[in-house]
């Protein structure tokens, strides 16, 4: 309650009390004495000013899943954040493409996605990006925002049930996927082989391509250096 004024916080018996617990608790614990003069505050914060918000599990039924971009809010156990991130971040993962590679790497809980830091998000191989690129996927991404704030009195379940996704909002998650798909150069939309599978396909021929350089960079690294004469 970083916000809170002595005021309110007395208008409150019931959290009031439960402040006075935590005081006394961590006047008790070696490793909280310090953080007993501020009982109404966690102990850290490591909240960043702006994050993507990932539901670890989402339904298999769902054609996106419904990623947040939040600014300056906690996030819970139910989910995965990405600190610092920026509107094109925004932009690829909750495209299209990234959808197909979780769908592929990803985990379940029974048939829900089950989106994963270490397997989905730190393998997946992102495009190589130019200025043009990236300001397309950034409008684009802006564009899917805008479309959800149109309908602010629903809720994101709401928007990404297939049978209830307001069509202005499917319109701006085609017109991201297109120009992430363009980004990465992947052509599958247009030869009528646009299906997870060839996405998937395409994605671990450019993963190949960026784990096959770690062999040269590791051997470059410790090849030693030569003395001077």
């Amino acid at each position: 309650m970083s916000e809170i004024t002595p005021f309110e916080l007395r208008q409150m018996p019931n959290v009031l009390a439960l402040i006075n617990k935590v005081k006394e608790f961590r006047l008790n614990s070696r490793s909280s004495q310090q953080f007993a003069t501020r009982p109404w505050l966690f102990r850290e914060t490591t909240i960043s000013d702006k994050y993507l918000l990932v539901p670890k599990t989402s339904s298999e039924n769902r054609t996106y899943v419904p990623i947040g971009f939040i600014k300056g809010d906690i996030t819970s156990s139910s989910s995965l954040m990405l600190p610092n991130a920026t509107m094109y971040h925004f932009g690829v993962v909750t495209s299209n493409i990234h959808m197909a590679w979780l769908k592929v790497v990803g985990g379940r809980l029974k048939n829900d996605y089950r989106y994963s830091a270490g397997i989905v998000y730190n393998n997946f191989p992102w495009p190589e990006l130019n200025a043009q690129n990236k300001a397309k996927i950034e409008s684009a991404a802006q564009a899917v925002l805008d479309a959800r704030a149109v309908h602010s009195n629903a809720s994101l379940a709401d928007l990404y049930d297939p049978l209830t996704m307001p069509a202005n909002l499917l319109k701006a998650h085609q017109a991201l996927d297109k120009a992430v798909d363009a980004a990465y150069g992947y052509k599958g939309a247009a030869t009528n082989t646009n299906s997870d599978a060839a996405r998937v396909a395409f994605l671990f021929e450019r993963y190949q391509q960026i784990t096959s350089l770690l062999p040269a960079i590791k051997t470059k690294a410790k090849k030693p250096a030569k003395k001077l004469s």
